[in-house]
């Protein structure tokens, strides 16, 4: 029962989405939002639980965990994430990077202690993060409005189509038993927060609105990652998300 209820999840969540998209679309001012209200709706619910419960348990684990520790913890997740990015280098036709990422992957696993150091980075292999929602807008998939989704974050209608199959190609969900998959996924939610533990403070404190900054942050983020960092020079969002 509760595998069917954490496959069926991802599902439930893009239908709930789709079906608010016609009470929530809104006259703003950025053509990429156009159901502002209820992204900042989330974003304030997310905000809550975050300061009341995630961000806590990541100052508990930055500060009982050793840095070295944390560091293989980190090398360990980002290891496993490579296997998935690999698949999608593939699927994008990118030869060298799905060639370097295996190659990674081999490196770090059988020299690095299973990925617990990050050898393949000092043999200047580059690390590529790839996932399906990357491979759906280089095949011309338009990312459509911007979402916030709850307590997953910023996404978009594309990244939000993704992420079922995203999460099944998670190699941590691979493993068979229950809690070890609960290990790890409570684990890399920890590493990701500590890790952004003083940014999110940093844009909370500077910017006027934290909403439209961390919009506006994800969208360049992912316009850089579906061109590799080199987005056509007459690139508009406006645009793209039609």
């Amino acid at each position: 029962m509760v595998n069917w209820i954490k496959r069926s999840a991802p599902l439930a969540l893009i239908c709930g989405v789709l079906l608010l998209q016609g009470c929530a679309a809104v006259q703003t001012a950025d053509a990429r939002d156009p159901w502002e209200s209820m992204n900042r709706s989330i974003y304030k619910f997310n905000d809550v639980v975050d300061t009341a419960a995630i961000k806590p348990a990541a100052q508990i684990y930055e500060t009982v965990t050793p840095r070295f520790v944390r560091t293989g913890i980190h090398n360990f997740l980002g290891n496993i994430g490579d296997v998935w990015s690999m698949a999608n280098s593939a699927l994008q036709l990118k030869g060298q990077a799905t060639v370097e990422t295996f190659m990674r992957i081999n490196v770090n696993t059988f020299l690095g202690l299973g990925g617990l150091l990050d050898v393949a980075t000092e043999m200047r292999l580059e690390k590529r993060k790839e996932d399906f929602g990357q491979t759906l807008g280089y095949w011309g998939v338009k990312p459509g409005p911007y979402l916030m989704l709850p307590l997953l974050g910023p996404s978009t209608l594309r990244d939000t189509a993704a992420l079922p199959l995203d999460m099944q190609g998670d190699a941590t969900q691979q493993f068979s038993d229950q809690a070890t998959r609960n290990v790890l996924t409570v684990t890399r939610v920890l590493d990701v927060r500590t890790g952004l533990l003083q940014t999110v403070d940093v844009v909370k404190a500077a910017s006027l609105d934290p909403y439209s900054f961390v919009r506006d942050a994800y969208l360049q983020k992912r316009r850089n990652d579906i061109y590799d960092g080199n987005p056509p020079s007459t690139f508009d969002y406006g645009d793209e998300s039609k």
